[in-house]
């Protein structure tokens, strides 16, 4: 299999088409990831709010991949965020995906009762006790980004926010470039709106291609990274890596 391309953020190499195991778009088995893994997908985003955790695990040890070869995200929860709760947190997704390090740890959502400061020093203390090998935040505003940087005393490699064609994200990825942040865009299909728009099935059909592979590549050729929505196709999975 050829390699992926990566994305590179302060140390990381992020592989850019991820397989996302949000259960939006229903539930995931282990044997949705170990098929994701099978035909060629090499970066797991799950969180610990998604429930996900375990299958994820499951699945990883299914496919026969060796642990290192497997770039994996997860996230701890905006209820978890002060110091204590976002240890136990860590704890709790290390046990439930049966790993011993997470390569990319995140802040889901921010909270407005409990100190940024707090949650970036927690942040950094999972990293430096070697639980993640990178960090990050997901859904922050601009001037967030700006203040979690400040504040996190280890360097921030990447912002998740939502992405799509329908979705106007200018000034945030601007703000991302400007600190040299990974962009990670969930539901990149637009939440499934986009399947009927005429453009993109009309730039697909000319191509040869399906709405879903223009949609990624968009996105691709933008510099960002994008796990796809969960899937239990094995064809739709190795369509939606067929983009590079």
């Amino acid at each position: 299999m050829t390699a992926q391309p990566t994305l590179s953020s302060h140390g990381a190499e992020i592989p850019i088409a991820g397989f996302g195991t949000s259960p939006l778009t229903g539930d995931v088995t282990p044997e949705n990831v170990a098929t994701a893994l099978r035909v060629g997908y090499r970066h797991l985003d799950t969180g610990r709010k998604y429930g996900t955790e375990r299958a994820t695990g499951e699945g990883m040890r299914a496919s026969g991949l060796p642990r290192k070869d497997i770039f994996l995200t997860t996230k701890v929860s905006h209820e978890n965020l002060r110091a204590a709760d976002f240890a136990r947190s860590v704890d709790e997704s290390l046990k439930a995906l049966n790993v011993d390090y997470i390569d990319l740890l995140l802040v889901h959502w921010p909270s407005l009762t409990i100190p940024l400061a707090e949650t970036m020093q927690a942040l950094a203390k999972a990293k430096r006790e070697g639980l993640a090998r990178h960090i990050g935040v997901a859904n922050f505003r601009i001037s967030l980004i700006d203040e979690a940087i400040e504040l996190c005393p280890e360097p921030l490699v990447c912002l998740q926010a939502e992405y799509h064609p329908y979705l106007d994200q200018t000034k945030l990825l601007a703000a991302a470039r400007k600190h040299k942040l990974a962009f990670v865009a969930y539901c990149p299909l637009g939440r499934g709106k986009l399947i009927d728009d005429p453009v993109l099935n009309e730039i697909g059909k000319a191509r040869g291609r399906t709405f879903a592979q223009i949609a990624l590549r968009w996105l691709i050729q933008q510099d960002i990274v994008a796990p796809i929505p969960r899937s239990a196709d094995a064809k739709h999975m190795a369509e939606s890596l067929d983009v590079f």
